[in-house]
């Protein structure tokens, strides 16, 4: 693969070790050793094609992903360096890091779902709204595109959005509220890039699940963020929050920076809906459309060994994106060309689990690899506990447990004081081999309505324990174990994690464990780990008849079009 630039070189990651909020270090997946990225090309890693999506295969021609600037027909990117970042608390800190090491010429740019100025990114701070003010005021070029959101009053974050946006706007940034979705969607997508002037080897993004808002800034101790937002009572004032996202540097820095311009450049004006709107917009000091982008910095060189797919959802809404005419829904058929691979485990965490046309992917392939197993770990409680909410899940969980009432579990997470930690990462792993992170959840509404932003990893790197029939390769298998040794209180270390047949058993037995201790009372010393069995709560026959209808119109809508509605397509 020919790539531009004025740049080469590797980031070792040596020296940016994972610490928690005290500046201890923590447990995290090792750092990448030197890696020689001489001659690094796709091809050399023949999964890639078995895994990763063709241009064909994403669907969307519209958009430039696939064409700029590589013209090899491959909808993927080698030569990268990927790094699992589990936990806000690390997540705000490396950002942190890197955002408190720009100067003057140096660019930033970010999405978001929800954005409060005055989140830490650190302890003692800086806030979030501080860090990008200052950059802007210091000459560092910000912009960002914040979701518009719905009102406060409906539990969204409008105000807050408007509150980040207006201050870096004041600051010399500049951030546009963005309501250019389908109506009653939402733009999900949480991504940074951030580029070093003459320095193109030192540039990174991030990409995963974590907002830059109240909640997310805990550890692994789960204790919770001290800055909170509204949650069910259940999660007692102070929800433990388990989450995650990745680093990336190499090329693929380039292309996720083309995700970020292919929305910023859409020509469709920001206040378009409503006069009410248009004069939020002028007193909120908003821009009608967006000021244009200076020319890019050439991308990075090849600086490590992943392979690294884009995925995205955007719905199909008029007037048309110029980037995505029909809409995207490449994340949902990533998951579908996924778990047609699977043999050996499907994992995932996800904060809803919602739809049956989503298990039902996951049942076709329990049905038809017997020694499949499939492990999901979900919030015990939803954020809104309301019947639509909990209807999803319950017609998604049956659908699995038919299929395979033996191979399927699903659990949730508590800490050591037995409150709910409320799970928020979107982490998928099939048979240790293919991996993703990004801002999409197991639902409807990601992947066909709302825009979503994840990444698909590969690493050519085979993992050389057992078992090693399937090919599995060293990330995700680490990611996998650093996920399984916190949740059922092991070290990353433990033989038992290894082979997903017998740690199928084991997440039973620690989890059931955990149950047992509590039903006795609580007495004795309590069981390790955080698992326990999910037992989402029944809906009554009534109360069906009127959340599903609003379920399946306000909660998950199915963008898909007409003719893939009645299949397990998209």
């Amino acid at each position: 693969m020919t790539r531009t630039g004025d740049g080469a070189g590797e980031r070792d990651l040596d020296g940016l070790p994972n610490v928690d909020e005290e500046g201890e270090a923590a447990p995290d997946i090792d750092p990448e050793p030197d890696i020689d990225v001489a001659g690094v090309d796709e091809a050399e890693d023949p999964a890639t094609r078995t895994w990763f999506l063709t241009p064909s295969e994403r669907g969307n021609p519209s958009s430039s992903i696939d064409r700029v600037p590589r013209d090899d027909g491959r909808g993927w990117v080698a030569g990268n360096q990927v790094r699992p970042v589990v936990h806000g608390a690390q997540y705000f800190r490396r950002l942190h890091e890197e955002l408190d090491a720009l100067k003057s010429g140096d660019r930033l740019y970010f999405t978001d779902w929800r954005g409060d100025r005055d989140e830490k990114l650190l302890e003692d701070g800086p806030t979030i709204g501080e860090m990008l003010t200052g950059l802007a005021k210091n000459g560092v070029e910000v912009r960002g595109l914040l979701w518009r959101s719905h009102s406060d009053s409906f539990a969204f974050s409008a105000q807050e959005n408007q509150r980040l946006g207006t201050e870096i706007n004041l600051a010399g940034g500049e951030v546009l509220l963005d309501q250019r979705v389908r109506r009653f969607g939402a733009h999900h997508q949480k991504l940074f890039v951030i580029r070093h002037r003459g320095e193109p080897d030192r540039d990174v993004a991030f990409v995963g699940g974590i907002d830059l808002c109240y909640s997310r800034r805990d550890d692994a101790e789960h204790h919770g963020d001290p800055q909170q937002a509204p949650m069910d009572q259940r999660y007692q004032g102070r929800a433990p929050w388990h989450d995650a996202a990745l680093e990336l540097r190499g090329p693929i820095v380039g292309d996720l920076l083309r995700t970020f311009i292919e929305r910023w450049d859409d020509p469709t004006p920001l206040d378009r809906r409503t006069p009410y709107r248009m004069l939020i917009q002028r007193r909120a000091h908003m821009p009608r459309r967006p000021k244009k982008l200076p020319e890019s910095f050439p991308d990075p060189q090849p600086s490590g060994r992943h392979a690294v797919q884009i995925l995205r959802t955007y719905g199909a809404k008029r007037p048309r994106y110029p980037f995505a005419a029909d809409g995207e829904r490449s994340v949902a058929r990533a998951y579908e060309k996924a778990f047609r691979q699977a043999r050996s485990l499907i994992y995932f965490e996800d904060q809803y689990l919602w739809s049956k046309v989503v298990a039902a992917g996951i049942a076709e392939a329990l049905r038809r690899e017997p020694e499949l197993r499939v492990i999901a770990v979900v919030p015990r409680y939803p954020d809104q506990n309301t019947p639509p909410n909990r209807l999803g899940q319950l017609d998604a969980i049956r659908t699995l447990k038919e299929a395979a009432p033996e191979r399927f579990a699903v659990y949730d997470l508590e800490n050591a004081e037995g409150v709910p930690i409320y799970v928020h990462a979107k982490v998928c792993v099939v048979d240790d081999v293919w991996m993703t992170c990004g801002s999409d959840n197991f639902n409807r509404r990601s992947w066909t309505n709302d825009s979503e932003l994840t990444c698909a990893v590969l690493d050519p790197e085979h993992d050389p324990r057992e078992p090693r029939q399937l090919g599995a390769r060293k990330l995700p298998r680490e990611l996998r174990l650093q996920l399984w040794a916190e949740h059922l209180g092991l070290g990353t270390d433990d033989p038992r994690l290894l082979d997903p047949a017998s740690a199928f058993d084991l997440w039973a037995e620690r989890a059931q464990a955990m149950d047992d201790w509590h039903a006795g009372g609580r007495t004795g010393e309590r069981p390790g780990g955080h698992a326990r069995v999910h037992r989402p709560e029944p809906i009554g026959r009534l109360t069906r008849l009127w959340a599903t209808p609003v379920y399946r119109t306000v909660y998950d809508p199915d963008d898909r079009p007409r003719r893939l509605r009645s299949k397990i397509q998209f």
